[in-house]
């Protein structure tokens, strides 16, 4: 957990195309990492769990964002099923995206949500976009 976003940041991270980030409940303290990745086509984005300790190849799939930006579970092929915290937290935070409340921070790797590289620039620390990716990033 490197730069913790806030604001529209948290949206344009997230929506940047390969973000991973970590929720964390202010009042419980529980955590979860999470990636969301644009499809190829940009039709839609897959969420992902990560569920071991691997932070780079222990994700799995957990559901996905319609074009209409609606999460939904990932049915049968999802690590974790509805009930599961972990897809509470996830469709919680993305149903409050815009309006967080402090009891939810959100914290991002110290890389770029769009290509991956490592962000040394404060600003682009700040919001999880490279100075680049910041220009491009929808």
């Amino acid at each position: 957990m490197v730069g913790q976003l806030s604001g529209d940041a948290v949206r344009r991270y997230a929506t940047a195309g390969n973000a991973r980030f970590t929720l964390r409940s202010e009042k419980t303290g529980e955590r979860f990492t999470f990636r969301v990745r644009q499809n190829e086509e940009r039709t839609c984005y897959f969420v992902a769990l990560l569920t071991g300790p691997d932070n780079g190849a222990d994700y799995r799939y957990l559901g996905f964002i319609n074009r209409q930006g609606v999460f939904i579970h990932g049915g049968l092929k999802s690590c974790a099923s509805t009930e599961a915290p972990s897809f509470k937290a996830f469709a919680w935070f993305w149903k409050n995206l815009d309006a967080l409340p402090g009891s939810c921070s959100v914290f991002h790797e110290g890389r770029c949500g769009r290509c991956g590289r490592a962000l040394t620039v404060p600003e682009s620390v700040a919001s999880g976009l490279g100075p680049q990716c910041a220009g491009r990033a929808a």
